[in-house]
């Protein structure tokens, strides 16, 4: 049953968040999209509204995208099999093309326009833009799956400084322009560390570390670089988790002040994690104390 908000508790919810909003105006945040926050429509449609909010009280919003299952529908449409490895997919010359087509074209235009009709500016870029995202052959197996050599910062931090939120799809060349596929939550996070940017958000399909992977009431609202490294060797980091937390640890030591990892399933979780006291999932920071 939804309660109506009386004029009076607007104005104590904008009252509550103004802290938040002195602290990361200016600032730069860069969020990664992607998985079902991306997939679901009514998802897509809040998470934009929330990047448009960010964006007009004067944070700095960088938004770094996958596509993975729009990739996977349209390599079925084409009638060509999708296939991982560790989680990374086999990436064959006829796949890169598709990755191109699918997360340069249909994917970052569609968040650009999004973000226009709620009243955002934004303009698109690939990692192939001025070079952005520069990039070698991670494994011969994997084929055209991108490691990243280098970050040519520039294209970004103009589009910052003429008020424009950057969208940014995660492919990469080299420098014989050969195209890679590059895991998205690595590309946010050497590009966050480029910028030095105050947060990043890796959006999930899970509420963030968790204690217990059954209990979401599990979850450990933050946690420090030092204590990472026990909770792997205890198993509680394991599986999918590892490679995101690998890259929030990147992220803090390329010069991120803090990392999030939230769930990107639940309405309006960006603002929720930066503009109240409670915040969202799991905060990662750098150094030992809690």
């Amino acid at each position: 049953m939804n309660y109506p908000i009386s004029n009076a508790e607007r104005a104590e919810i904008l009252t509550q968040a103004l802290p938040y909003i002195r602290q990361y105006n200016g600032k730069i945040v860069v969020i990664k999209y992607g998985g079902n926050a991306m997939v679901s429509e009514t998802l897509r449609q809040q998470v934009m509204e929330d990047i448009v909010l960010l964006w007009l009280i004067g944070v700095r919003v960088v938004l770094v995208h996958g596509g993975g299952p729009e990739i996977s529908d349209m390599m079925t449409r084409l009638g060509k099999k999708s296939e991982f490895v560790d989680g990374l997919r086999v990436t064959d010359q006829e796949t890169v093309d598709i990755v191109q087509m699918v997360l340069a074209g249909k994917v970052n235009k569609s968040l650009v326009n999004l973000l226009e009709m709620k009243g955002g500016r934004a303009i698109g870029l690939s990692g192939m833009d001025d070079r952005l995202i520069q990039a070698t052959m991670k494994n011969e197996k994997l084929g055209y799956v991108g490691k990243i050599t280098d970050i040519h910062i520039a294209p970004v931090t103009d589009l910052l400084e003429k008020g424009y939120i950057p969208v940014i799809s995660t492919l990469g060349c080299d420098e014989e322009g050969r195209v890679y596929n590059i895991n998205g939550d690595t590309a946010a996070a050497y590009i966050a560390g480029a910028l030095r940017a105050e947060r990043m958000i890796l959006m999930t399909d899970i509420a963030g570390i968790l204690r217990d992977k059954e209990d979401p009431a599990s979850l450990i609202p933050r946690v420090t670089e030092k204590k990472i490294e026990e909770l792997k060797r205890e198993g509680v980091v394991s599986g999918g988790m590892l490679p995101k937390v690998d890259c929030c640890v990147e992220a803090l030591r390329a010069g991120v002040r803090n990392v999030v990892i939230m769930d990107g399933r639940i309405p309006h979780s960006i603002l929720m994690e930066l503009l109240t006291d409670e915040g969202a999932g799991t905060m990662v920071m750098g150094g030992e104390a809690e």
